[in-house]
């Protein structure tokens, strides 16, 4: 294995805004939102059952084993390198097919605020820009790369306070868009199912930063309190901003792509200042959407660069830049991925909600994968490795612990057959085959740096 040094660089606020960056996403309020009153009831019940259980084993694993390369690290020593190298791969394949979907969201808001008629063409075009310019950011040092997840994740709360609060003067005035009742916030499981994997996809990405464990100041203490505050504020501003854009815009109406900006035009729209607002708030949305594709680049890179240096994945996804340390192979090889992808799906689809949502689930069901991997190398380390301090350790009985941790794996293992099947639609057969298609070719990948370390032992 080649030595890397890493510059240990980020502090609890650096961590805290991370997480912020990471999993609180402007799109899934509108997606969520898009099943109806009833997600209210979908964000607390899953907030219980899943939300809960998945950040307080991710601060568990990342302030017990805060080594390099996080949940790569974590499989690995639970399960050995073949499984860590498969999980690794999804982990960073999957941004690879998310990221151009991000980008595409930046371009169909962008288009509606400063460009009305822009072509599916000039909107791949910028989503290509944007993809080599998240590769720039990925190769300079994590001190300055940091900012804009940091930025990024101060924005988020702003546009989602503005939300808010819009919405109570609006509620104020004129009502609610949409009638909340007993019967209304009861869950329905028919009506539900298609925007609920979106509920989950909005709620991973705790144990992201932990790819970074060697360039923490201090994981043992800073990752569990970060992980405390950071489930509150997005959690809260989910479930608010949730209901601020039901209180404006009838379900029928929600657009996946604009939903955001619609609810903002209904609430601050009227004036011209409130039309300034507006244009403010939307360039910084724009931002967020930049930032968070350059929040997961950051951390699957360093993850797919270890297990590369460790000789379990090809040698060329492992190759760090000289000076910095930063992972450039993973980086570059990131931005050509995304860029095929974004092309090939791009010119196929008839708008950017179609693009949006094809690429949504598409990596939906590579993302989901190493989550289950997560859950059982939590349990298995439990088991095995009991004696591993644990400055924070989740509550309670073995049998709780272990059943929390299954839970969530069932959860995952149901999102990942609904990003497959609709109900009412059939499977999906370009997200089917296009996800066998992916996890293949890492069994490629994974059999080539096997057979070249085996020649060079």
């Amino acid at each position: 294995m080649t030595e890397v040094r890493h510059i240990k660089v980020l502090k609890r606020r650096d961590i805290i805004l991370f997480s912020v960056s990471a999993i609180l996403l402007l799109d899934t309020v509108a997606a969520g939102a898009a099943i109806g009153v009833s997600s209210l009831t979908w964000w607390v019940l899953l907030g219980l059952l899943f939300f809960i259980p998945f950040s307080m084993i991710s601060a568990e694993l990342g302030c017990a084993f805060p080594d390099q390369g996080g949940i790569y690290a974590w499989v690995k020593r639970a399960f050995g390198e073949r499984w860590a190298a498969r999980i690794t791969w999804s982990y960073w394949v999957n941004v690879a097919v998310w990221a151009p979907s991000i980008f595409i969201l930046f371009s169909g808001v962008f288009a509606q605020m400063f460009w009305p008629d822009m072509s599916m063409t000039a909107q791949i075009a910028l989503g290509l820009a944007l993809t080599w310019l998240t590769v720039f950011v990925n190769v300079i040092t994590l001190e300055l790369g940091k900012w804009v997840p940091n930025m990024g994740a101060i924005i988020k709360m702003i546009v989602f306070l503005a939300v808010i609060y819009g919405a109570f003067g609006y509620y104020q005035e004129n009502g609610f868009a949409n009638e909340i009742t007993l019967q209304s916030l009861t869950p329905n499981i028919g009506q539900g199912v298609t925007y609920i994997p979106v509920i989950i996809y909005g709620m991973l990405g705790f144990e992201l930063v932990s790819a970074g464990a060697e360039e923490m100041k201090n994981p043992a203490r800073d990752v569990p309190q970060s992980i405390y505050v950071s489930a509150v504020i997005i959690f809260g501003l989910y479930f608010l901003a949730t209901l601020a854009v039901l209180v404006a815009i009838p379900v029928n109406e929600i657009d996946l792509v604009e939903g955001l900006l619609d609810t903002l035009a209904v609430f601050f729209g009227q004036t011209a200042s409130g039309q300034l607002f507006i244009l403010l708030l939307g360039v910084g949305t724009l931002y967020t959407f930049f930032s968070n594709g350059v929040t997961w680049a950051l951390g699957c890179n360093r993850a797919m660069a270890e297990a590369a240096l460790e000789g379990e994945m090809p040698a060329q996804l492992g190759i760090m830049h000289q000076k910095r340390g930063t992972p450039l192979g993973a980086a570059i090889a990131l931005g050509l991925v995304s860029s095929v992808i974004l092309l090939l799906y791009g010119f196929l689809a008839e708008n950017n909600e179609d693009l949006f949502w094809s690429l949504f689930a598409f990596s939906g069901v590579i993302f989901m994968i190493p989550y289950v991997a997560m859950m059982f190398a939590f349990i298995k380390l439990r088991k095995c490795e009991p004696n591993i301090d644990r400055p924070f350790r989740v509550k309670g009985p073995d049998w709780l612990v272990y059943g929390m941790a299954c839970l969530c794996a069932l959860i995952l293992l149901a999102t990942i057959i609904l990003f497959i099947y609709v109900p009412g639609e059939g499977v999906q057969q370009a997200v089917l085959w296009g996800s066998i298609f992916l996890l293949l070719l890492g069994e490629v990948a994974i059999m080539v740096a096997h057979r070249k370390r085996q020649k060079q032992s």
